[in-house]
């Protein structure tokens, strides 16, 4: 069975800010080893596939530090996105890539900017669904619980089927504790973790079904795709999907999706508290240090105190949920100051 890994290198640095900017996001960071997130997450596929059937999927910024970070990559797998327009354009373009390649191809999609445990249960796990994704199915691997996470999507299982899949319900959207400490005591639901697994025709089916206007444009483009023409077109192309993510788009809406359930020490280190869960503390206090920068806070506990380039972060780790719109807001408020001044 042939797999072509699919490694999901978008990302617009907010999680991590300021350690991680717009031009270095989170998956070019080593959060959970000396390694960038993406360099392992790439490593852990070996003894899945070769190099030569795994891709990156980036924006055109992040392509050279892809291609240096990643080095025995052929200079073809690395697939660029014109502008970001969330996964299912993006899963879209893989597809296509992908099949003009092998048109009976397995995709595993998977995120750049987690952490796994065990590689090799997660590719076994990985081969499972791919197994289940030969019969034309789409699949999603699913974490199984751990705790009443509020800051997960779920998945709600169904029946069991063979190779240890079951039949997806529903995905549903971050509960609250309440509803997350039933899902996890039911048995009945996985973690969305963003991993899937399908073959290119089943792939290009739904997407021809549920998002009509990529998969129209993407198979007219498909005869250029090794052309130098196909840079060019893709680009005035992609300016113009929706931006959509997969799990909406498509897998949400499908008839025939199933779940694998994967156990491997997944984290997808998402939050500062993860980081510091994942590397453990480096003294006496209990505290993780990443840096040679003095910091002298008495009487906070339970925090982050980040200091790179030009800002400072102090934040509880209760608080991490309101980083994204805080950093968002700080980079407006950047930006309409810079106006400003072009208008002076």
């Amino acid at each position: 069975m042939t797999i072509f890994p699919v490694v999901m290198a978008g990302g617009s640095g907010t999680r991590f800010w300021p350690l991680s900017r717009a031009r270095r996001p989170k998956q070019f960071l080593p959060l959970a080893s000396d390694r960038p997130l993406l360099v392992d997450t790439v490593a852990r596929l070996k003894g899945l596939a070769p190099a030569g059937r795994t891709f990156v999927v980036c924006g055109p910024g992040h392509a050279p530090l892809v291609r240096r970070l990643v080095p025995g990559l052929p200079a073809s797998n690395v697939v660029v996105e014109p502008v970001a327009r969330n996964t299912a354009p993006a899963i879209a373009l893989a597809t296509w890539v992908v099949g003009a390649r092998e048109p009976e191809a397995v995709l595993a999609v998977l995120p750049s900017d987690h952490h796994v445990a065990d590689p090799a249960g997660f590719r076994s796990v990985l081969q499972r669904a791919a197994r289940v994704a030969r019969t034309g199915d789409l699949v999603t691997v699913g974490i199984r619980p751990t705790r009443a996470e509020t800051g997960y999507g779920y998945i709600r299982t169904g029946a069991p089927l063979a190779d240890g899949a079951f039949r997806v319900q529903a995905f549903v959207e971050k509960p609250d504790p309440v509803r997350a400490a039933e899902y996890v005591a039911s048995g009945e639901y996985l973690w969305n973790g963003g991993i899937f697994v399908f073959t290119v025709r089943a792939m290009k089916e739904a997407l021809a079904h549920h998002l009509p206007e990529v998969a129209e444009t993407m198979a007219r483009l498909e005869p250029t795709i090794r052309r130098p023409t196909f840079r060019a077109a893709l680009s005035r192309a992609f300016r113009r999907f929706p931006s959509v993510s997969i799990d909406y788009a498509v897998m949400e809406k499908a008839a025939h999706v199933r779940a694998v359930p994967l156990r491997a020490g997944w984290s997808d280190a998402g939050t500062w508290r993860a980081v510091r869960d994942l590397k453990g503390a480096s003294d006496e206090r209990g505290n993780l240090v990443l840096s040679d920068v003095p910091v002298i806070a008495p009487g906070v506990r339970d925090s982050a105190i980040v200091v790179a380039g030009e800002g400072v972060l102090v934040m509880p780790f209760e608080r991490e949920g309101e980083l994204r719109s805080a950093v968002e807001r700080l980079r407006r408020d950047a930006a309409a100051r810079k106006g400003r001044g072009r208008a002076r």
